[in-house]
């Protein structure tokens, strides 16, 4: 078991690949923090995680609140005693128009939920993580504004940009803390963020055919590279961009 005995924080947890992660981190031996904004889907997941012999809590609120990124790591330190990892996968696309068209408030909600909502997670996982002997961060990124980009995803581009920056500066700053800070860059995957792909048949194939295999990830994939990343088997890795995007950025055909 990966994580057996390791306390992790999962956020966007609700659905998509922060479910699948923790589904997963669960089956794995990982003590669960779940994060995101709605509740009744956080309940149901804490429910079918303890249903099957897992351990998680949840508590519902806004990544982009300094004080709820706290909360959660008290609940990780006063509910299982101490944080080894964070999986802070929240995040938002916003309103996709061009940057001229683009509301100063579409900006600014984007920035938050997906940059600066990591700001305040690493601001209190870091001195978690040090009183605990050390840790694994994640950010979920992504290959828009790192190897493509697409019309009307400024803010989104950016934000996702400035985790990888961010990832790097922390695991300069606390490698000789024992932590890791890692930023995972999924291609197309099949979640709610995408659409509903099987009422759009010209969208979906538009997403496979811009992939080197031809489709899009499901949740789980993701989930594995997170698991990666989370666990002792990438004891070696920090800094990092990680691409699990089905050849996307290489594909040109």
């Amino acid at each position: 078991m990966q994580l057996k005995d390791k306390t992790v924080i999962i956020t966007g947890a609700s659905s998509g690949i922060g479910a699948a992660a923790a589904l997963m981190f669960a089956k794995e031996g990982a003590k669960l923090v779940l994060g995101a904004r709605r509740e009744k889907e956080l309940s149901t997941l804490m429910g079918q995680i303890n249903q099957s012999n897992g351990n998680a809590i949840f508590l519902a609120g806004d990544v982009g609140d300094e004080t709820y990124n706290k909360a959660l790591i008290e609940m990780a330190e006063n509910t299982f005693g101490g944080l080894d990892a964070a999986f802070n996968n929240a995040g938002t696309i916003g309103n996709p128009v061009p940057v001229p068209d683009m509301a100063s408030e579409n900006w600014d909600a984007v920035l938050k939920t997906n940059l600066t909502s990591a700001f305040y997670a690493a601001k209190h996982q870091v001195p978690a993580m040090k009183r605990n002997g050390g840790g694994s961060i994640i950010f979920t990124s992504s290959f828009v504004g790192y190897t493509a980009a697409f019309p009307g995803m400024g803010a989104y581009a950016a934000s996702k940009s400035g985790l990888i920056g961010l990832a790097q500066v922390l695991a300069t700053e606390h490698g000789a803390d024992g932590i890791r800070a890692n930023t995972l860059l999924p291609g197309g995957t099949k979640t709610a963020m995408a659409g509903d792909l099987d009422a759009n048949p010209d969208q979906k194939a538009f997403y496979d055919s811009i992939h080197a295999l031809k489709r899009m990830a499901d949740p789980e994939e993701i989930a594995k590279a997170a698991l990666f990343l989370a666990s002792d088997n990438s004891s070696f890795v920090t800094g990092s961009a990680m691409i699990v995007d089905g050849g996307n950025s290489i594909n040109k055909v």
